[in-house]
C-alpha cells in the first residue's frame, strides 16, 4: 500500500459504506416478490441459512484480500493465487464492470420517477403502464437521466475516499433507512395491510422441502450481499489496520437483509392495502421488478391517500439505494484503474465516461437492458465460486488464521468448510439458473443473441475470459506491487 493511499476514517464510516455497497434497488424491489412467492417467514428462515452458509463466508474471503493486499480485484488475485492466475482477478472485475453499465441506468429510472412523484406526476387516475410505456417511449429522457445518475456517482468517487464517498455515504444510509421506516409504517397502519403482513411473515412450512425455495434463497442471498461480486474487496482495501473482519461481514450481511424486511413490509403492506382484491394483491406479487415497481406501484401509489408524499418516499428510497451500490461499482473501477498506474482523478473519470457510453445500449433498449442483466447477473455468480476457490489455493486454513487475528469472534473452522462446500452450492445454484433458461427456450437455448438463454451467456463470458487469459502476463507486468507482493518478493531474494 502506498504512502499516499486513503484509509477509511474509521471503523463506522467504514460498515457504513460497506452496507451501502450491499444495500441496492433488489432489497426494495426483489426482495419482497421473492420472499412473498416464496412462502413469506419459510423463506426468511431459508434466506438466513443461505446467509450463513454462502454469503458471509464469501464476505469475509473478500474483506481478507483486499485488507492484506491493498489492492483492487486484479492486484488482489495474483497476490492470493500467483501470478498465472491474475487473469481470474481481471474476470471478476470485469464482469462486475459489466453491471454498472445497465444498473446506472436503473438508477436513472428511478431519479426520474422521483422527479414525476415530487413534481405530482403521480396523481389519481395515472395510468401506469401508459407512464411507463411513455418514459420508454422517450430517448432524450432514458438517456438524459442515465447521465444523470453517472455524473452524479462520478462527482462522488473523483473527491475520493474521505472528500467523496465518506461525506455522502454518511448521510446517503441512514437516509435510506428513516425514509423506508417511515414508508414501513405507513403502510403497515393502512387498512387491510395485515393481509400483506401475514403473506410475508406467516410461513408456509411445506415450501422448506422443495428445491425451489432453497435456490432462490442461495440466490437472493448472493445477488442482494453482493457476495464474491469484488465490491466489497475494494472497499476493504482502505480499511484501517487491525480491522475486525468477521464481525464486520456478519454486521454488513444481516444489515442488507434487515433493509429487505423493511422493505417488504412497505411494498407488501401497501399492496394488499391498496389493491382492490387478494387475489389482485397475489397477482401484482407475481410481476416481475419492473412491472410491480413502475407499473403496479404506481397505479396503487396514485390513488392512495397521501399519494404525493408516499411515492416520493418511495422512489427517493430506490434513489437512494441504488445510486449508494452504483457508487461503489465505479469506485471499483477507479481502484483497479489506479493499480495501473493512474491517477485517481482520472481514473474516476474514465469510469465515468465509459460508464455512460456503454450504457446508452441498454438506456435506448430495454431488452438489450434484461440482457446484460441475464448475463452478468449469472455471471457473479461464477465470482463468487472464483473467491472461493482462491481462498483455497491460497490456503484455507491459513486465511482462518488470519481472519482470526483481529477478531472478537473466533472464526472457526465452520468458515473453511463453507467455503469448501462453496463449490457444490455452486453446482446447485448455476445448474438451476441453467436448467430454468433450457426450459424457457428449449429450440433457442443455445443462441448466442437471444435474451436469457444459455448460449448468450456463455458467448459473452468466453470473449471476455480469452481476453483475460491473453492478457494474463501483462496485467502482472503492470498491476502495482502490494504489501503482500513485496513481501513476496523479498522472500524469494
Amino acid at each position: 500500500m502506498s504512502n499516499g493511499q486513503e484509509r477509511w476514517s474509521g471503523r463506522m464510516i467504514m460498515i457504513i459504506a460497506m452496507i451501502s455497497m450491499a444495500v441496492g434497488t433488489g432489497n426494495i424491489w426483489r426482495f419482497p416478490r421473492i420472499a412473498a412467492s416464496q412462502g413469506g417467514g419459510a423463506f426468511l428462515i431459508a434466506l438466513t441459512i443461505a446467509l450463513v452458509l454462502w454469503a458471509i463466508p464469501l464476505l469475509m474471503a473478500e474483506f481478507l484480500m483486499g485488507y492484506r493486499s491493498r489492492l483492487g480485484n486484479v492486484g488482489a488475485f495474483r497476490d492470493f493465487m500467483g501470478k498465472k492466475y491474475t487473469w481470474v482477478g481481471a474476470w471478476m472485475a470485469l464482469v462486475c464492470i459489466g453491471i454498472p453499465f445497465y444498473y446506472a441506468v436503473v438508477c436513472g429510472w428511478t431519479i426520474r420517477y422521483f422527479v414525476y412523484s415530487v413534481t405530482g406526476s403521480i396523481a389519481a387516475g395515472v395510468d401506469g403502464q401508459a407512464f411507463w410505456d411513455t418514459f420508454m417511449a422517450s430517448p432524450i429522457e432514458t438517456v438524459g437521466f442515465h447521465f444523470i445518475a453517472v455524473l452524479i456517482v462520478f462527482l462522488v468517487v473523483y473527491r475520493g475516499i474521505k472528500g467523496g464517498l465518506e461525506s455522502v455515504l454518511k448521510v446517503m444510509l441512514p437516509s435510506l433507512f428513516v425514509v423506508l421506516g417511515i414508508l414501513a409504517i405507513r403502510a403497515a397502519t393502512l387498512p387491510g395491510a395485515a393481509e400483506g403482513l401475514r403473506f410475508l411473515f406467516v410461513p408456509d412450512w411445506s415450501l422448506l422441502g422443495t428445491g425451489e425455495i432453497w435456490l432462490q434463497a442461495f440466490t437472493q442471498a448472493a445477488w442482494s450481499t453482493g457476495a464474491g461480486w469484488g465490491l466489497l474487496l475494494v472497499y476493504a482495501v482502505y480499511a484501517r489496520e487491525k480491522e475486525d473482519i468477521a464481525v464486520n461481514s456478519f454486521i454488513i450481511g444481516f444489515a442488507d437483509v434487515f433493509v429487505g424486511f423493511v422493505a417488504g413490509i412497505a411494498v407488501l403492506s401497501t399492496i394488499f392495502a391498496i389493491a382492490p382484491t387478494y387475489e389482485a394483491a397475489v397477482a401484482i406479487t407475481g410481476e416481475g421488478n419492473v412491472g410491480i415497481t413502475f407499473i403496479a406501484m404506481v397505479n396503487l401509489l396514485a390513488d392512495m391517500p397521501g399519494s404525493w408524499a408516499v411515492s416520493s418516499l418511495f422512489f427517493l428510497a430506490l434513489s437512494l439505494a441504488g445510486i449508494s451500490s452504483l457508487i461503489a461499482m465505479i469506485e471499483l473501477i477507479t481502484t483497479n484503474l489506479g493499480n495501473f498506474g493512474i491517477d485517481r482523478k482520472k481514473a474516476a473519470l474514465y469510469g465515468g465516461i465509459a460508464t455512460f457510453l456503454f450504457g446508452i445500449p441498454s438506456a435506448l433498449s430495454f431488452n438489450f437492458l434484461d440482457n446484460q442483466d441475464w448475463v452478468w447477473g449469472v455471471g457473479l455468480l461464477i465470482s463468487g465460486l472464483l473467491t472461493a476457490v482462491a481462498m483455497m489455493v491460497y490456503g484455507v486454513d491459513k486465511a482462518r488464521a488470519q481472519l482470526n487475528e483481529f477478531s472478537d469472534m473466533h472464526v472457526g473452522t465452520w468458515w473453511t468448510l463453507f467455503i469448501r462446500l462453496i463449490p457444490l452450492m455452486f453446482l446447485g445454484i448455476f445448474g438451476w439458473w441453467v436448467w430454468q433458461a433450457i426450459g424457457w427456450y428449449p429450440d433457442t437455448w443455445w443462441h448466442p443473441f437471444e435474451l436469457y438463454n444459455v448460449g448468450t451467456m456463455v458467448f459473452q463470458w468466453g470473449i471476455l475470459l480469452i481476453v483475460c487469459l491473453a492478457l494474463n502476463n501483462w496485467f502482472n507486468k503492470n498491476v502495482v506491487a502490494g504489501p503482500m507482493t513485496k513481501k513476496d518478493d523479498k522472500e524469494i531474494a
